[in-house]
């Protein structure tokens, strides 16, 4: 109820006591008048425009700064009334326009409008609102229409030329660069309708009374494990909520994984806060600082021996912790460190256990990256 509808409920109440307390008719006909455009009001108002909603983001997922559009069609699905609404669409945190003009019955209008992507995240549309108010200004309803639909914004992924070859290390002793290698048993597992017998390891399946295949990998195949510090404590400066050192290191993460990926060479995606699951693109665009702990994240590291390159992206508050991480040099021959938003501190003394790239943004580290010799 507007303000004006809640003047005309008080004066419809006073001028009804007053007309019928004191015998005056024609104050008691003026309240029932107000109390009957309030009933009026409320029919309008509460009428339920039958409207059917339909959006298409194009596309879905997008690189942030590339532009996206969403396409929203509004259909009148009613059979007698022609709809003149006020129409809004969530956008993100914004809302947008959307003009519902006498749109006839089963007739519909089509509206396009950017999505921003000026910032990484998921961006959420909808639900369409339709406002609707008596013609005397009384009420006011708000109704959603049709769901939600998102646009990914992945961060920017920049070229990167150069990719480690990585030192993988054989179960036989020899350490080669090779991106092929020989077959080499792994572990054991349950069979599944499908697996070949020939991998069927016999004497542990007389001993389980089961049959058991043997899982087989590539020992020699070089893989890279990119593992991003999502700490607060490692990301302190922030500046409308976003901490541009964590905003690059996302970048540099997914310029790493493109690069592989483009390689054909085995990638794996960590978060200091805990694992992750899904697309590392989606992964990285939902991440956000949080709490971690990267002492128990380097022991998990150190166990597993996930690889043989090993890259920590990191922002000012992770340079302390660069020791640590260089302590990894032994399970993996190639430990990288991309330290970002600090380039004005003190340099880093590594020695020869850690390679460290010093960036301001994941454009510069891109240039560094292409730059490093010795991997």
């Amino acid at each position: 109820m507007t303000t004006r509808g809640l003047g005309v409920a008080a004066a419809a109440v006073v001028l009804a006591l007053l007309g019928f307390q004191y015998g005056y008719p024609d104050l008691a006909l003026l309240g029932a008048a107000a109390a009957l455009a309030l009933v009026c009001g409320v029919v309008f108002a509460v009428w339920r425009p039958r409207l059917g909603v339909e959006r298409v983001a194009d596309p879905d997922r997008v690189a942030r700064g590339e532009p996206a559009a969403m396409t929203l069609t509004v259909r009148n699905t009613s059979r007698l009334r022609a709809a003149n609404l006020v129409a809004t669409d969530r956008c993100g945190a914004a809302d947008v326009p959307v003009p519902l003009l006498r749109l006839r019955p089963g007739r519909d209008t089509t509206v396009e409008y950017p999505v921003p992507t000026s910032r990484r995240g998921i961006v959420a549309v909808g639900p369409l609102r339709v406002t609707r108010t008596d013609p005397l200004g009384l009420l006011t309803l708000s109704r959603a229409y049709g769901g939600t639909a998102t646009v990914w914004v992945h961060p920017r992924i920049h070229l990167l030329r150069a990719v480690p070859a990585g030192m993988a290390r054989s179960l036989d002793g020899r350490i080669d660069k090779v991106p092929h290698g020989t077959i080499t048993f792994d572990s054991l597992r349950e069979y599944v309708v499908g697996d070949e017998l020939r991998r069927v390891h016999w004497r542990s399946s007389a001993k389980v009374g089961e049959l058991m295949v043997r899982e087989q990998l590539d020992t020699s195949e070089p893989t890279i494990v990119v593992l991003l510090d999502d700490r607060a404590a490692a990301h302190p400066a922030l500046r409308d909520g976003t901490a541009e050192s964590f905003e690059a290191a996302c970048e540099a993460a997914a310029s790493i994984v493109a690069a592989a990926v483009r390689e054909d060479l085995p990638v794996v995606l960590h978060l200091v806060s805990g694992r992750v699951e899904g697309p590392f693109l989606d992964v990285l665009t939902e991440a956000s600082l949080r709490d971690g702990d990267l002492t128990q994240t380097v022991r998990t590291l150190r166990q597993s021996r996930l690889g043989d390159t090993l890259v920590y992206l990191t922002g000012p508050g992770g340079r302390v912790d660069l020791g640590d991480v260089g302590g990894l040099r032994g399970p993996y021959p190639v430990v990288i460190a991309g330290l970002f938003g600090d380039r004005d501190a003190a340099p880093v003394s590594a020695g020869g256990s850690l390679i460290v790239i010093e960036a301001e943004d994941g454009e510069q580290f891109a240039g560094a990256w292409d730059g490093v010799r010795g991997w």
